[in-house]
């Protein structure tokens, strides 16, 4: 959320974890606040701070190639370093700049994919080629809720369904835990808002998960996936990604 933080702070920052952990850092960058505004003045945030993010995502950029001789201000630790920088959206305003800047985009279709389908193609059709990226690269964020069985695995899933029903009722709190009867007592308001904004989801065992997953990819041609999973307990959570990993594997 670049916008709540200085760009040289960031190359700073990453730069840093770049240099304990060489190869292993991505750099995601959004212009969303993150929050509500109240946060926003807490982090001395303006509400014009949004309209400078294509300048912003060019000077923090800039930070990451090697300093030329003279360079009054130098990202230490950063520059030279080549940070790979990922432009992240859930509308058409990320994919046109992550097209003109030629950098990898990173669509949060997991809660928000009204608009997932024609961001991919206007990132796709209007993509430039630069030193980081010859061809455009799409990673797409997907819910996953994998369990021994399609039943329990649907049971996990009520604990984001709940979070997010609170969530655009003005009630946003920790994830609840999951219930058994949420289906009974969901209004049909939430039914055809959680069916609408929670559709890039894939709950079941392990073989319901592979080929919900493998269908996605094809259906959207992702180079990539980022896997949420909101599962209120850690144990659970884990068992999760280790089927949907096991699922990965035999695909």
């Amino acid at each position: 959320m670049l916008p709540n933080h200085a760009p040289l702070l960031i190359a700073e920052q990453f730069g840093t974890l770049a240099s304990l952990y060489p190869g292993r850092i991505d750099l995601g960058l959004g212009r969303a606040p993150g929050s509500d505004q109240a946060v926003s003045r807490a982090l001395r945030r303006t509400v014009s701070a949004a309209d400078t993010f294509p300048h912003d995502v060019a000077e923090l950029m800039a930070y990451f190639k090697p300093a030329e001789p003279g360079q009054s201000v130098q990202a230490v630790p950063g520059a030279g370093l080549e940070v790979p920088i990922w432009i992240l959206g859930s509308s058409l305003y990320g994919a046109q700049l992550a097209a003109a800047l030629g950098l990898p985009y990173a669509f949060a279709s997991h809660f928000a994919p009204r608009m997932m389908e024609q961001a991919m193609d206007v990132y796709r059709s209007s993509f430039r080629a630069s030193a980081q990226l010859e061809r455009p690269y799409v990673m797409l964020g997907v819910n996953v809720f994998a369990a021994e069985s399609d039943a329990e695995a649907a049971r996990l899933f009520t604990s984001l369904q709940q979070a997010f029903i609170n969530l655009r009722t003005g009630r946003p709190g920790p994830l609840p835990p999951p219930v058994d009867d949420l289906e009974r007592r969901l209004l049909p308001m939430h039914r055809m808002m959680i069916e609408e904004m929670l559709s890039c989801t894939v709950v079941g065992s392990g073989e319901a998960v592979r080929r919900g997953l493998r269908a996605f990819v094809d259906a959207t041609g992702a180079d990539e996936l980022m896997i949420a999973s909101q599962i209120f307990d850690h144990a659970a959570r884990l068992r999760s990604y280790e089927l949907t990993a096991a699922a990965r594997d035999g695909d």
